[in-house]
């Protein structure tokens, strides 16, 4: 691997290998491909937790934060394009009483 060949690995194995689907891959590097920077730098990432899609969102938005302390002057086009923004969606917690978060266990009228 040559420095500033834009050789992307994931935790130790290439996107291909780890992401296993195009359009993950092109969710991942958008931020890259955007400010053309896709062949400038090698990134090395380290993910884990959640799904195949939600790592790729996260890695999108760790990119575009990368950038953006590399070279304050891309905040415009990163920002406009959507790359900044963090995903507020959580997993909702289990209630006492109750078979999940929202699931209700079968009503017995006797």
């Amino acid at each position: 691997m040559r420095p500033g060949s834009g050789q992307i690995i994931i935790n130790g194995r290439t996107v291909e290998e780890y992401l296993r689907r195009a359009a993950l891959e092109m969710i991942m590097v958008q931020p890259l491909q955007i400010t053309e920077t896709r062949d400038k730098f090698d990134i090395l990432i380290s993910s884990n937790g959640g799904g195949l899609r939600g790592q790729a969102g996260a890695m999108s938005l760790g990119i575009a934060r990368a950038l953006l302390s590399y070279d304050p002057t891309m905040r415009a086009t990163l920002k406009r394009a959507g790359f900044l923004t963090r995903d507020p969606r959580e997993k909702e917690r289990q209630k006492y009483g109750l078979a999940g978060a929202r699931k209700r266990f079968q009503f017995s009228k006797r």
